[in-house]
This record gives structure tokens, sequence and C-alpha cells, in this order.
């Protein structure tokens, strides 16, 4: 019996062994200037990319780089890591684009993301002082700005768009109608462009509106570019599953 027993432990213990030899070390994806990376998905999410014709399902790890358009499908969300550790997620049915995606090993960061439609959340890391720092989020009416805060922008069907700052401060600014790009159709992404050059400061006319939105502050922007007056919200009142899963995310990425 202890002979049977023997020679039991010594093929188990040879069977570890060789699993572990045959075992594949984990692929470390390291970022580089100009990429995200998805650090979760639920459900679907499509990109194409500049030069590309089809689109192409991401997956945990996938590097997107600028100039990709991205779009999930029912009951999926999305959550992208840059490399300065900003964390940027989006629900279902949300169609966008990274139009600009630099971070420097230095500190300085160049971000732009335009949605099309759909709801997106971001935690940025706060910059460097003295660094040029840039991180917008745009829609067809307006264009959230920030240093370092989290934020949501909720972006309907008829491009009427919500801004609501949780911690930190947001510029919000209406884009002039000259400016406004059209909205293409909702669905899987077709092939795009690559990145093209920002206009510069410019002096700002009185049709168009700017507000500096603090904590526990929203401002609604209806389809036709207008902004209502900045309004508070209460944490009672902001209980909507988007905001509590991502609240969520937030607090396990503090621990």
């Amino acid at each position: 019996m202890k002979k049977w027993t023997s020679i039991v432990f010594c093929v188990a213990l040879l069977i570890v062994f060789f699993s572990l030899a045959q075992a594949k070390p984990p692929v470390a994806v390291k970022m580089t200037r100009g990429e995200a990376k998805v650090t979760l998905l639920k459900g679907k999410a499509h990109v194409v990319c500049a030069g590309q014709k089809e689109a192409r399902f991401l997956k945990v790890n996938d590097l997107i780089r600028a100039g990709c358009e991205i779009a999930t499908g029912d009951e999926s969300r999305l959550e992208m890591m840059l490399p300065d550790r900003t964390m940027i997620r989006f629900a279902d049915n949300t169609k966008f684009r990274l139009v600009q995606v630099d971070v420097e090993p230095e500190g300085d960061r160049a971000v732009e993301i335009s949605v099309t439609v759909g709801k997106i959340w971001t935690n940025v890391r706060k910059s460097l002082p003295g660094k040029k720092d840039k991180f917008e989020v745009s829609c067809q009416n307006a264009v959230a700005g920030v240093r370092g805060t989290i934020y949501r922008v909720d972006v309907a069907g008829d491009q009427s768009a919500l801004v609501k700052v949780y911690d930190g401060e947001v510029r919000v600014a209406g884009i002039p109608k000259a400016e406004q790009t059209a909205v293409a159709p909702v669905g899987p992404p077709q092939a795009v462009s690559g990145p093209t050059p920002v206009e510069g400061p410019r002096p700002v006319s009185m049709e168009e509106w700017v507000y500096i939105l603090k904590a526990m502050q929203k401002v609604a922007i209806g389809a036709d570019g207008r902004a209502q007056e900045p309004e508070t919200f209460t944490e009672v009142e902001d209980i909507d599953d988007w905001a509590k899963w991502n609240k969520s995310r937030d607090q396990r990425r503090r621990r």
C-alpha cells in the first residue's frame, strides 16, 4: 500500500513540474506615447483605425492609438488607461474617437476625445506643476477641459449633452456653429483619417459661452448648443447604475 502511495505521489509531482515548465510567462503590455490600453471590457466593442477598412473586436490589453474610432455594443462597458494612469470609461452604445493621446514621460500631456453619442467617465490624474497640459472631452456642441478631476459627459442622439463634475474643476465651453462637424450615424465605426491640426487660441465671440464647474455641479446643453445655467446636485440624486459602477471602480483604484 505504501509503495502504491509513493508511486502516485511521484507521478503527481512530475505532472506539476511538467505543467510549470510548459506554462508561458504572462505577457506585459507596455504603453507608449500616443496609446491607451484596454484594462476592462464587459460585452463587446469595435475599433477601426486610420488605414483600416474593417472594424475588429477589442479585447483586454489591446493598445489603441490616436485616430482610432471605437463603438461599444449593447449592455457593454469599456475601461481604458493612459500612460499616466488616467482612467477613462465608456458606457454601452457609446461611439467616440481618440483624437489625440500624447502623454510624455516628463509630464507634458495633450489628450482629446471626441464623443459622438453615449457616456464617458474620466478620472484624470493631476498634472505636474509647470507642465503643458490639455485634457479635453468634446461633443458636437461643447468641449470640457480639465487638469485633474473626476467628471462625466453624457451625449444624447440629438446632440444634447450633460456634464457632471464630481471632484476638481472643469471648464465647459460652447463650440461655435461654424466649427461644428456633422455627426456620423450611430453603428459600427468606419474608417477614419489621421489626426488633424487643432486650432490655436482666438478671441471669444458674444455668441459663445463658458462655465467653470466645480465639484458636485452640472450643466445641461441643448441640441441647439445653448447651455442652461449650472446647477448643483447631490449624491442622493446621482444614483444611476453608471455612476455607481464608476464610483466603485474609482474607489477600488484608490486602495
